[in-house]
Formats: C-alpha cells, structure tokens, sequence
C-alpha cells in the first residue's frame, strides 16, 4: 500500500502501561527524526553513528540537568515494527521522569502519537495487514491460552495468507474476464469457464469455514457465555460456588434466594468461561422475584451454554422440557445437568430422563449429565463437558475469526460469489460476471486492507498481455 497516507511526523508516546508499579518504563519514537531528537538529550555514544539494533547505555539530560541514566534501543527503518526509525528509551518508571522525559522530546521536535499510530504506520508502511493491525488489538487484550494463540496465528498472517491467495486467483481471472470485453468483436474467450467455476466454489466453501469459526473464534475472544437454569432451589447457586471453588453465591433452602444475576469467570485448560448464576424459574407474585426471572430469561438469549439444572424430586420431565424448549434458539449449546444424586445414592437412570431425553435430544440438546453440585469431584464431569462442546465449534487445522468486522466483510462476500456462481449457470456476459467478482474482491480486500482493485486488475492486464491498443 502507498505510504502517502503516513504522517512525515516523529511520534513519541509511553509504550508501556501508566501507573503500573513496576521498575521500568519505556517511551517510544517512530519517525525520521526519532534518532536525531533522541540524540539531542542523550549523552553517551552518538546514536547518529550507531548501528540498528544495538543498545546503549547513557543519561537524559535537559541542558546540564540529568533527568535520568537510560537505556537506548535503535532500530533503523525498514527494519523495525513501524518501517520507520524507531527508538526505545527505557527510563525508570517514575511519573514525574516520565513526563519529564516525554516534555523534553516534544520540544526536541516530536509529536505525541495518537492512539494506536504506531500500528497504523506499521500498516501504511506495509508492516502488516489490516488483519494482521488487528489482531495486535487481540494480543494485548488476551486473557487465556486459547485467545492468545487465535491472536498469534492471526498476527502472523494465518487468516490473510489464504484471503491473499484467493483474491490473487480473482484478480487474474476478472483480469481475463476484462481482457475479453476488448476483444469483444472477435468473440474470443480467455478466461476458462470451468477453471473459474471450480475456483469460485473452492472460495465459497473456504470462506463458510471462516464464517463458521466466528462463533467459537468470537466465544474465545470474549469468553464462553454460560447461563446457569433452573427451578428455584435446583442447586444453581451451589453449583456456581462449587465452579469458582469459593462461596461466591448465598446458598439457602429458602426458594428464590436468588434474586439477580451474578457473573463469575473461571479458566478451564485455556478457555475462559463467563459462569451467570440466575433467579429460578416459576411464577411468582413477588416483584422483585419476577423481574428476576425476566433478567434470567434474558441472559440465556446472551449466552452459549445453557445448563439447565434439575432433579428428579422436585421437577417433572414435563417441567423440565416446556422450559428448554421455551428459552432455546438455535446455535445454543444445552446441556442438561441432574443434580442432587447424592441424595439417591448416586446416579440411577429412571423414567423421568428416558422422557427427558425422547423428548429434547437432537433438535434441542445432545447431553445430559448426572452431578451433585455440592462435590467437587462430582463437577469435574460437566466441566470436561464444557470444553468437550466449546472445542467442537472448532473446525479442525482451519484458521479462526473473531472479528465481527471481517465476518460481516466475508458474508457479503460469499453472497457475491453465489451471485458469481448463479451468473454462470443463466450464462451472463463476462460484464456483468466481473461486476459481482469485482464487488467480491472489494468485501475480501477490505479485510486485509488490499482495496485497490481495479489498480491490482489493470496490472494484471498489462503485466501479462502485450494488447497493444
């Protein structure tokens, strides 16, 4: 991409977290005055004469005045995050150093950066990707194992690498398509309708694995959604208490004692889980109680899981099915969890669940598990489960998107090429096949930031073919 768009200004800003009570802060410079600035307060080697990637020890001074004894990291363009000149200086973290340090380069000549410019350089500089830009983003925001390596692979091209070479195979063939329109009169063919035919399903089915792994990609970035249900006095609470290992919730034999929602995350083997312990289901004439419920009812339309809790004494199957059937909606993962079987002696198959299961397995839930809330050891079968449903949204060695953004670009996308595919089988004029491929191309690029299609085309054109017109 063209770097018109990058600002001829040094930045400089804090690169790492204010306020923290660490040892060490670093300021960062990009730009092609950043070693210049530097070299002006720092007194020690002459940076100027110094080369990339090196480091060196010195003091910042102000005039006579040392602010502070620092360490100073070059980096010279185009070899560094930025493709710019860039400078680390590691000072001690102390506010008023800090700010001392940032004054004093500002009046040197630099510019404090606006939020996120030195990745947007790295872009326009074609460091990276938009995708890529990012996913810089979901690095810094991981929170657990499996968000950090979504994070990762997407930062290292996983995602934009395949889209590129879609999109280069587009490109040559609507440059083709393009060509023909030239030779129009002389009734000439280019571009091979089978080739591209089977290059635009190979697209299509590409681009709905992509779209299908939002939902887990999504699930992991945010964390797993998992609205705990049932009848009041099911053990909800008991099992969310259990779950977090710590008295979380107010555990009573007094029905509806729960009355709001709580929320607590745990980690399991990587993925975070976002547990909501909820009012329990029945009717009530008490207010407060029945806004509960409202709010229960609600939270399951915001979760993934649902685990609906029950037991065989104070539920009926019939209970049990009029409630799941009510709050499911598709894409929600039910599990349905029996509890209190230390009060029968463990777990013992009975009619109620051959009812349950007749009744709800398939089109509503494919689980259920037998528990007792209260036991630790009892728990660790659900929370297998758990990760056992989560890792299957997962498409095995496909990559995985958690953008909202590209999923909204790649659906659109995936349309235009189904009218692509439908323009083929009704033999539409080359035309009118490019003007969906073009629009194709337009939601693929938009992705990776790659938007200049029609320049990317006519290259094609030229580059390839001496037309001679």
């Amino acid at each position: 991409m063209s770097t018109g768009l990058v600002s001829q200004d040094t930045i400089v800003a804090l690169a790492t977290s204010p306020g923290v009570n660490g040892a060490i802060a670093v300021i960062r410079l990009s730009g092609s005055q950043a070693i210049r600035i530097t070299n002006a307060v720092f007194k020690g080697k002459d940076l100027l004469n110094q080369d990339s990637h090196t480091i060196h020890f010195g003091t910042v001074r102000d005039g006579e005045e040392i602010i502070d004894e620092v360490l100073i990291s070059l980096f010279k363009g185009p070899h560094s995050y930025t493709k710019e000149d860039v400078v680390e200086i590691s000072t001690h973290n102390s506010k008023y150093i800090i700010e001392r340090l940032m004054t004093l380069l500002i009046k040197k000549g630099a510019r404090a950066a606006q939020a996120g410019e030195f990745t947007l350089r790295a872009f326009l500089n074609g460091g990276m990707d938009l995708s890529q830009a990012e996913a810089v983003a979901d690095l810094i925001a991981s929170e657990n194992k499996a968000s950090h390596e979504i994070a990762m692979n997407q930062m290292r091209g996983g995602i934009s690498n395949k889209l590129q070479e879609m999109r280069e195979q587009l490109i040559n063939f609507t440059a083709l398509l393009e060509l023909e329109l030239d030779f129009g009169e002389e009734d000439v063919e280019f571009a091979d309708r089978t080739q591209f035919v089977a290059l635009v399903q190979e697209l299509k089915a590409h681009i709905g694995k992509l779209i299908y792994s939002f939902a887990y990609g999504n699930a992991i970035k945010q964390g797993v959604p998992v609205a705990i249900i049932g009848k009041p006095n099911a053990g909800k609470s008991t099992l969310l208490n259990t779950l977090l290992d710590e008295e979380r919730a107010i555990v009573s034999d007094i029905a509806g004692t729960t009355r709001d929602t709580i929320e607590e995350s745990i980690n399991l083997d990587g993925i975070t889980f976002r547990f909501i312990d909820t009012a329990g289901l029945r009717e009530t004439a008490d207010t407060i109680e029945a806004i509960g419920v409202t709010k229960a009812k609600e939270k399951v339309q915001q979760a993934k899981v649902l685990l609906y809790l029950y037991d065989d004494k104070d539920s009926t199957a019939n209970e049990v099915i009029a409630h799941v059937k009510e709050l499911h909606y598709p894409s929600l993962i039910v599990i349905l969890v029996r509890n209190k079987i230390d009060l029968q002696g463990g777990y013992h198959p009975n009619e109620m669940d051959s009812h349950i299961k007749k009744a709800l397995f398939d089109e509503y839930s494919d689980s259920l598990v037998a528990i007792s809330a209260k036991d630790s050891d009892s728990v660790e079968g659900l929370k297998s489960l758990l990760l056992e449903k989560i890792r299957e949204m997962a498409v095995e060695d496909q990559q995985i998107i958690t953008n909202t953004r590209h999923v909204e670009a790649l659906e659109q996308a995936l349309a235009d090429l189904e009218q692509v595919e439908q323009g083929f089988d009704v033999q539409l004029p080359g035309d009118l096949l490019a003007h969906h491929v073009r629009a194709a191309l337009r939601h693929i690029s938009s992705i990776t930031g790659d938007i200049d299609v029609d320049r990317d085309i006519l290259g094609t054109i030229f580059g390839k073919f001496c037309i001679g017109k």
